[in-house]
């Protein structure tokens, strides 16, 4: 559904998109995260053509960014980072205004209107003024905007971005019923918690570069290496240690005198339940059996540092 090829964009000899190439597939939440200054939005602005590449070209649903921009319009909604209102309308007559736009017949509109709404959680502000309404509700109704032509691709450039914890989760919300939508969509944040329970692959965008791409998990693993596991037991642990020491995958044994054991394992996640599988099996008397976590904020640190060596 999107196709991005060689796409880059200068202003003088700085460089905000180096031959950024990307292929997102219909129906995919995919989520591209990177520091502010990245290029995240220089890359969503071509996308949305509103900015012309330096080189390189994109295609959404086989349309030219450079080339057959209206098509390109009719197939995308966007939502930019800094958007704008109009502050003396009420909510539903901002959207009517937007509906009229893209030619929406009148005796449509309060229908198309009130299930906008409501897939945003403002059915209960249709009548109130857009200056009134929170910064939080202001993001969900230009949300509801950039649905209003029924586009096959979101472009949503930083959605949460300045939104309080609560309205944060409501975004999150939002985000979890347009993937039930069966729409296609490209969503930006410089946080990678933000964007690992929302989307089904991300994207790091770094100076310019896309320097890892995966699911959230999958970059998880690739970056943290051997994972450690903990193993609480019930009672002594010198028969576990003997267990574990036998075992393959396992190294960096680390008794306690709590009954507790950890160490690092190289294996995967079949070679883990095969482990832990075993271990039951040979009466360990195992309490729990779990995988440290990495932080994810540390995950985008190295995956960043690691782009920045290339």
């Amino acid at each position: 559904m999107i196709d991005i090829r060689k796409l880059s964009k200068s202003y003088g000899s700085f460089q905000a998109l180096r031959e950024l190439d990307l292929e997102i597939a219909g129906g995919t939440v995919f989520g591209v995260v990177g520091a502010n200054g990245a290029g995240k939005s220089t890359a969503f602005s071509i996308l949305a053509t509103l900015l012309p590449p330096t080189s390189g070209d994109a295609f959404i649903g086989g349309s030219s960014v450079r080339t057959a921009a209206a098509d390109v319009r009719k197939k995308i909604g966007y939502m930019p980072d800094f958007f704008g209102v109009y502050d003396q309308l009420k909510t539903d007559e901002y959207l009517d205004f937007y509906a009229a736009s893209y030619g929406i017949d009148v005796r449509q509109r309060q229908v198309l209107i009130g299930q906008l709404l409501e897939l945003v959680n403002l059915e209960q502000k249709h009548d109130a003024y857009v200056d009134s309404l929170s910064r939080g509700m202001k993001q969900r109704l230009c949300l509801a905007r950039s649905l209003i032509h029924d586009p096959e691709v979101l472009i949503l450039d930083e959605p949460a971005s300045g939104l309080d914890p609560r309205a944060r989760v409501e975004m999150r919300e939002i985000m979890k019923r347009l993937k039930g939508m069966d729409k296609t969509v490209l969503i930006s944040s410089h946080i990678l918690p933000e964007l690992a329970e929302m989307c089904d692959e991300i994207g790091v965008l770094d100076r310019g570069r896309l320097v890892a791409r995966n699911s959230v998990r999958e970059i998880h693993t690739r970056l943290k290496g051997d994972r450690v596991i903990t193993v609480k037991l019930n009672g002594s642990p010198d028969l576990a240690v003997r267990f574990f020491e036998e075992r393959p995958f396992i190294s960096a044994i680390r008794p306690d005198s709590a009954g507790e054991i950890t160490f690092s394992f190289s294996g995967g996640e079949a070679d883990q339940a095969e482990l832990l599988s075993a271990a039951v099996s040979r009466g360990l008397g195992i309490r729990s059996f779990s995988e440290e976590e990495t932080d994810l904020e540390d995950v985008f640190m190295a995956i960043t540092k690691e782009g920045a060596e290339q």
